[in-house]
């Protein structure tokens, strides 16, 4: 079965959320960030570049640029398009897969696509498991298997205790020697 158009809702809204994300993130692309940072001399009392000496430590800042993003950007681009397209065609596995791949390469940002995807694979096992998706549907469900499965134990037990208690069945029943494991008898002579 497909999905059903709650889900299909916040599987589009998921795909939203990583295109905004992206968006996000292309404007984290071009910037730097400094920070103060304290080295050793390189030799006696001479600094690296850009660096002062101060007592005996050299201090200056660095500067770094987030080049890690891009292969962010592009992740979260190729799977939020291909978790929107399998929502639209409301396809299950396939929006369960990309939601998890969401969340596990979106990092901190990741946690709403893990929760997503999550939620989807539950519903989805609920589904296959008692027809019925949705935790109350699928609580009545269970109960009703279980009193059948308990009506079911109870008509087997009853006859298996008459079975053992009549003689006429009860025979000894031996297994068959195996070939395999059971030493050969050695001949008394």
């Amino acid at each position: 079965m497909g999905l059903d158009p709650l889900e299909r809702k916040f599987s589009l809204g998921g795909a939203a959320a990583s295109l905004l994300l992206t968006i996000v993130y292309l404007s984290q692309l071009g910037k730097t960030t400094t920070k103060p940072v304290t080295v050793k001399p390189i030799s006696a009392n001479v600094c690296p570049k850009s660096f002062h000496l101060i007592g005996k430590l050299c201090h200056g800042i660095q500067t770094t640029q987030k080049s890690g993003l891009i292969l962010l950007i592009i992740v979260m681009v190729v799977m939020g398009t291909a978790l929107a397209l399998f929502a639209y065609r409301r396809n299950r596995p396939g929006a369960i897969v990309a939601a998890l791949l969401l969340g596990f390469l979106g990092g901190t940002a990741g946690i709403i696509f893990m929760f997503l995807g999550g939620w989807l694979a539950v519903r989805a096992f609920r589904l296959q498991r008692y027809g019925d998706p949705t935790f109350s549907g699928s609580n009545i469900k269970a109960r009703e298997m279980a009193q059948q499965r308990r009506a079911n134990r109870g008509t087997r037990t009853k006859t298996s205790r008459t079975s053992k208690s009549s003689p006429s069945t009860a025979t000894a029943r031996t297994p068959a020697p195996s070939k395999r494991y059971t030493p050969k008898k050695t001949n008394r002579r």
